[in-house]
């Protein structure tokens, strides 16, 4: 129960019937671009430009991140990259967009290896929840959800990319349907297509509300059937080149054996996902453990440029009560089915399927505005009215489309059917990253891209659904252009990490810490690789010895 509310819940139950019929809010065009350079956090200015590499001097990136990008690798000076592991393609990434890429490898006669941090799955990709975007209804056409990807991004989009995309969308539903994903579907047995925030007609494809990780069980199930060698446990902390310019494989960290391992590959596929770990300007975050933006700083420091690296979605409905439940994220389908944001008044103030990042500016100008609700812990939010879906369409709605919100929120004593739940923007996904071309190569020979390690798809603003979408239809393409365009074998050394670090010396105030972290610091994980005394040795898989931090198991007995 929320007692510490009761004064605001009468007011939202009171207002209840009268608002059942009652049209958004309006807001033009001009009102939403001052409400996002106003409220949004990427225009707060909690940024700076960073001093090395492709970016210098030129963009501002959060804090956060810049600081990662001019620290120190973790990799000793006097590691040498002894090749441990040879094969043809090293994915590095085990969600989505890495095991596509896999996937569409099968059968090619290329030996692939897949590296991925935690377990296989373990992913931004189990954390989706909402749907997967692709033109599949009547009035419904790849040029449609293009339009509608192209305004939602504010027109910043690669074009050429986002035409891939939305080109892709039905052939990617198709794929995931054969391999056993399933659909929710009409009476008929056709998709149920929803509404989401910014597309012009229903294009959103869900399996309840817990999509990723439905799509995540068939696509691990596929790639654990293969012929893939999969490395769990291993994360990549830099990888290695040819003493010029092309990338030749990755040094690992084995987290089990705490020993470092060098790969060497004709192609070395970045699928590492986004960063929301990293929570920027203190923002709670939807992020999975591992999102902490690894593949960002391996690619920087190989010359690879990034696109709108100040660039990340807020998505408006993180939950802001319970405290355990604080940043996971409350679906956007929730608002598209009928749900309504109120403020501590009772009062509608946005229309809540415009575009994520004019939701979330609206929301913290309510916040901000003292017209927020507070809990006993100081958090703040607005209200989003989720019974009232079940006045609108009937008893047990929730329940049947919206299983895993109820589970989750119930756990604590609220009901979702009969209470509304507080919430409040969250840091949920990295919409500027890796410039990549479209046949998702990089600037740099030897290294492609997938899913939301990329940058440009997007524009500055993504729209439901077509993450997703991004890490299928993508991660099948690097797959697919690899077989056809593969480079020939070159030697492993670490010449970019030495002309990196010969540029990080010459920084005046260079942070003391090193990159990539592995593990979000809230989590309390170390990741630290120090050259250990050769009195007591402890040998890596390249006959190094150091000195491996291994962070303590989250998942072990508490004493």
């Amino acid at each position: 129960m929320m007692e510490w509310a009761e004064a605001s819940l009468e007011k939202v139950e009171s207002t209840r019937a009268a608002r059942l019929n009652q049209s958004a809010p309006p807001i033009t065009d001009d009102e939403s671009q001052a409400l996002i350079r106003e409220y949004h956090p990427d225009y707060v200015g909690n940024e700076r430009k960073i001093h090395v590499g492709p970016n210098a001097d030129s963009d501002p990136f959060p804090m956060e991140l810049a600081d990662l990008l001019e620290s120190d690798s973790p990799v000793p000076a006097g590691f040498q990259p002894n090749v441990d592991i040879e094969t043809d393609v090293l994915i590095l990434g085990g969600g989505g967009a890495g095991v596509s890429a896999a996937l569409a490898l099968e059968d090619s006669g290329l030996q692939v290896h897949l590296a991925t941090k935690l377990r296989l799955g373990d992913s931004n990709t189990i954390m989706a929840e909402g749907g997967i975007q692709a033109a599949l209804g009547p009035q419904d056409s790849t040029r449609r959800h293009f339009a509608d990807g192209y305004v939602g991004g504010h027109g910043k989009n690669d074009t050429e990319l986002l035409r891939l995309l939305c080109e892709g969308g039905p052939a990617g539903i198709e794929w995931l349907n054969r391999l056993g994903t399933l659909f929710d579907r009409n009476d008929d047995g056709g998709f149920r297509l929803r509404s989401g925030g910014g597309t012009s007609t229903p294009r959103v494809l869900a399996c309840r509300d817990y999509t990723g990780l439905e799509i995540m069980r068939v696509l691990k199930n596929a790639v654990t059937a293969g012929n893939t060698h999969l490395l769990e446990h291993h994360s990549a902390v830099e990888l290695t080149d040819d003493g010029g310019d092309r990338v030749t494989g990755a040094v690992l960290w084995n987290s089990q054996s705490k020993t470092l391992v060098t790969v060497a590959a004709r192609a070395v596929v970045l699928a590492t996902g986004g960063s929301g770990q990293l929570r920027f300007q203190g923002y709670p975050t939807s992020n999975h453990l591992g999102a902490t933006g690894d593949g960002l700083i391996l690619a920087y420091r190989q010359g690879c440029s990034l696109v709108f690296p100040g660039s990340h979605q807020y998505h408006p409905s993180g939950s802001s009560y319970p405290e355990a439940l604080v940043g996971q994220l409350v679906t956007e389908s929730i608002r598209g089915a009928g749900a309504q944001l109120l403020n501590v008044n009772g009062e509608r103030f946005i229309d809540e399927m415009t575009y994520r990042d004019v939701v979330a500016a609206a929301i913290i100008r309510e916040v901000m505005a003292g017209r927020g609700v507070e809990t006993p812990t100081g958090r703040r939010g607005v209200w989003l009215d989720t019974p009232l879906i079940e006045l609108a369409k009937g008893k047990g709605t929730l329940a049947k489309q919206f299983p895993g919100l109820i589970h989750r929120f119930q756990r604590y004593h609220i009901d979702p059917a009969s209470q509304p739940i507080l919430i409040y923007p969250t840091l949920h996904y990295q919409n500027g990253g890796i410039r990549i071309d479209r046949e998702c190569r990089t600037e740099r020979v030897g290294l492609w891209a997938a899913g939301e390690v990329t940058g440009g798809i997007h524009g500055t603003n993504r729209l439901m659904g077509n993450s997703l979408l991004d890490i299928i239809v993508f991660g099948r393409r690097v797959g697919q252009g690899l077989r056809q365009a593969l480079p020939e074998r070159g030697s492993v050394t670490l010449t970019r990490l030495k002309h990196y670090r010969e540029a990080l010396s010459g920084l005046p105030h260079r942070p003391q810490t090193t990159a990539p972290q592995l593990f979000p610091a809230v989590s309390g994980l170390k990741f630290d690789l120090k050259p250990h005394a050769a009195s007591t040795p402890e040998a890596n898989a390249s006959g190094q010895s150091f000195n491996v931090s291994e962070p303590p198991d989250p998942f072990a007995p508490r004493g």
